[in-house]
């Protein structure tokens, strides 16, 4: 790995929601983090981002998750695959070349499972073998996983459903508050106020392996529209409709990832930090929209 001199330098890849929190994080922590603007597929590109910049770490949030949702990927599937997965490759291997520790913001979606067994069965641990490829999203992310997992330099951190205090178009919030119906069934949630921290504490450290970055337990649609209401939005109406009504109006159909976060709460015990349990976590997500009247 890059032995950290001064300044310590993070070089982020992507400008969107999640790539914008963690420069904010890292330069109000008083560290250097910089955007670059390579392209990923374009590896002359990133080599020369690397040889300029001379970072310490490497974070990467760029990628296609589909504007306004998945259903984007099954139309672009290209753009979707050299993005995902050529891109992803690349940047990787580049990193480990030059001997750059990496941090991937990879996916959940990588796993599914029967309504009915969601909360029967053990949720998914980092362990167990990824399959889940019902839409181009999740094949790319699937792909992508199953490309970079070995690279001795790689943090793949796989998040769910991402959830902020703003109302971005990426945010689980924003999407729920403009259905009339939704889904409600146990699912894992990102809160990131509380996970991108832990990402950069981990990069930091230079922990290296796949890690669920999710709250540690279940919550619904419903648990958060709930506290949605309690927080910020009293007047808070919606009717719940079943799977099958749902796939109805998708052009590819959604997984229902249940995924075990224990390895990160452990890593993250060790050096120093709590992984919230998402009721705690969503309910300052709230108090804050709250301050800003959002």
């Amino acid at each position: 790995m890059a032995v950290g001199t001064a300044p310590y330098v993070f070089l982020i890849f992507g400008t969107g929601w999640i790539a914008t929190q963690i420069k904010e994080l890292l330069q109000a922590s008083g560290k250097t983090a910089i955007t670059a603007n390579a392209r990923l597929e374009n590896r002359e590109q990133v080599l020369s981002e690397l040889a300029t910049h001379k970072p310490n770490h490497v974070i990467n949030c760029a990628g296609v998750r589909g504007t306004p949702n998945a259903d984007w990927c099954e139309d672009h599937k290209v753009e979707t695959m050299r993005s995902n997965v050529l891109g992803v490759l690349n940047l990787v291997d580049c990193c480990y070349l030059q001997r750059i520790h990496v941090t991937h913001f990879g996916s959940a979606c990588i796993y599914d499972r029967e309504p009915e067994n969601l909360l029967k069965l053990p949720a998914y641990n980092e362990d167990d073998e990824p399959f889940y490829a019902g839409s181009w999203y999740s094949r790319s992310r699937l792909m992508s996983e199953q490309a970079i997992r070995h690279y001795p330099n790689l943090l793949l951190l796989r998040i769910r459903v991402p959830i902020a205090p703003d109302l971005h178009p990426g945010n689980l919030l924003t999407r729920l508050f403009k259905y009339d119906k939704l889904l409600s069934l146990p699912h894992s949630i990102s809160v990131l106020p509380n996970l991108l921290p832990a990402a950069i504490l981990l990069a930091e450290n230079n922990v290296t392996g796949i890690y669920n970055l999710t709250n540690p337990t279940p919550s619904s649609n419903n648990e958060v529209m709930e506290l949605a209401k309690k927080w910020i939005r009293p007047d808070l109406k919606w009717e719940n409709f079943e799977l099958q009504d749902m796939l109805k109006v998708l052009k590819a159909p959604r997984c229902n990832a249940l995924v075990d976060s224990s390895k990160l709460v452990a890593k993250c015990k060790e050096l120093g930090y709590e992984v919230k349990e998402p009721k705690e976590a969503l309910e300052e997500v709230f108090i804050e929209m709250k301050a800003k009247g959002l």
